[in-house]
């Protein structure tokens, strides 16, 4: 039987978008099955671990760990741009950032972007954008901007 799992993705009709997010997470959580559900203009994943079932704390801290897992590996990848990710996975390291801050809010945390995005970048983000951020081809503008066309 599946378990929900309180992950929620805005993907406004990108399914292929979702699945990728989601595929990624549920490789980097080891599990071995999920579903996709679609709630409105979000998408829910269900995921299904081996083994018995888990209390709600062992939940949350296997999925902080695969949250840190993820920012360790987007930290290490410094030749992936923001826009390859938008493009590819439907969301990138700002939108990763934007998630965290926007959870933090949710717990009454009060939480700049600076210091969300520091998070997620290891670094300061001007700092980051400096050293590793690339000047997008015009392919790759074209490609975003005929996928994230929502007029």
């Amino acid at each position: 039987m599946f378990r929900s799992v309180d992950l929620m993705v805005e993907a406004i009709g990108q399914r292929h978008h979702a699945a990728t997010l989601l595929h990624l997470l549920a490789w980097l959580g080891n599990f071995q099955r999920y579903e996709l559900t679609r709630l409105g203009g979000l998408w829910q994943a269900r995921f299904q671990p081996d083994g018995a079932p888990m209390d709600k704390s062992t939940q949350t801290e296997l999925e902080a760990a695969a949250f840190r897992r993820l920012v360790s590996h987007l930290q290490d990848r410094t030749d992936v741009q923001n826009i390859d990710m938008m493009n590819l996975a439907g969301f990138c390291r700002n939108c990763l950032s934007r998630w965290y801050r926007e959870a933090a809010g949710e717990h009454g945390i009060e939480m700049e972007d600076s210091a969300a995005r520091e998070t997620v970048y290891g670094m300061p983000y001007a700092d980051w954008k400096a050293q590793y951020q690339t000047e997008a081809t015009a392919e790759q503008k074209a490609k975003y901007d005929a996928i994230h066309n929502h007029s």
